[in-house]
């Protein structure tokens, strides 16, 4: 049975009463499916309150970026054993607003990635292209770039532990979604690029959907083939919002 994984990212949002209100209804709304993986991504303050609530529960955690370098003079930064000092299974590595507000190009993130990996977390690589790149016919270039950046510095054996997301950054906050056959096509455009190298790695990788999945949309994205699950944004930041979708994995 394929397991669909749901994850929030919280991204500047919260308070400790929101994050307690929002943890304890997704936990009492998700705890029978077994066809689900549930995970949030909450900004680094509210970690100790995640792991506090969420321990012994499947719901998983994760930080939404962190530094490559494992510790140091880094003022403002966090480190991957940071991160798993509180509980954290997975953090977000080149999500578009690192890539686009904060300048974090493919090198960058490749070696973010490693240093996830080396820290014993799961990477969440993030990939997607802009409109002006989806107009001029350039998808499935940025997407590969970014893929091989990663590739080049970790080698594809190390996508046995991580997840790829594919997040347009046209539909990020926009209120557009790419249809889901535009989703799959470029689902599938990765699976493929990962079956050229590795059969059995391309097989379990899971590619999640990022950019305004609803509760309206969420059944159709996760029907296709390759559609693996979805990182949600603002979806994710009231319960019935984020249930809904949930309850669409069945």
């Amino acid at each position: 049975m394929r397991r669909i994984m749901v994850a929030g990212n919280w991204k500047m949002h919260g308070s400790q009463t929101m994050v307690r209100s929002l943890l304890e209804s997704v936990l009492a709304g998700t705890r029978d499916n077994a066809a689900l993986d549930v995970a949030v991504f909450p900004p680094f303050p509210y970690l100790p309150l995640v792991q506090s609530l969420a321990a012994g529960s499947p719901l998983a955690w994760g930080g939404q970026n962190l530094n490559p370098h494992a510790q140091g003079a880094h003022t403002g930064e966090v480190s991957g054993s940071m991160l798993t000092d509180f509980g954290c299974r997975y953090v977000l590595v080149g999500h578009s607003e690192r890539r686009a507000i904060y300048g974090e190009g493919n090198a960058d993130v490749a070696a973010r990635y490693q240093a996830a990996q080396e820290a014993g977390l799961v990477p969440v690589l993030c990939v997607g292209e802009t409109i002006e790149q989806r107009e001029a016919g350039k998808t499935e270039q940025i997407v590969a770039a970014q893929i091989d950046a990663v590739l080049a510095e970790s080698g594809v054996q190390s996508f046995g532990e991580a997840i790829v997301a594919y997040e347009p950054v046209w539909a990020i906050g926009t209120g557009l979604t790419a249809t889901p056959e535009q989703a799959q096509a470029v689902h599938a455009f990765i699976r493929d690029k990962f079956a050229a190298l590795d059969g059995t790695i391309a097989g379990q990788l899971r590619i999640l959907y990022g950019g305004s999945v609803k509760g309206s949309n969420a059944a159709d994205l996760f029907a296709r083939n390759d559609i693996d699950g979805g990182l949600v944004g603002g979806a994710s930041l009231t319960a019935e919002d984020f249930l809904a979708i949930c309850r669409c994995v069945i």
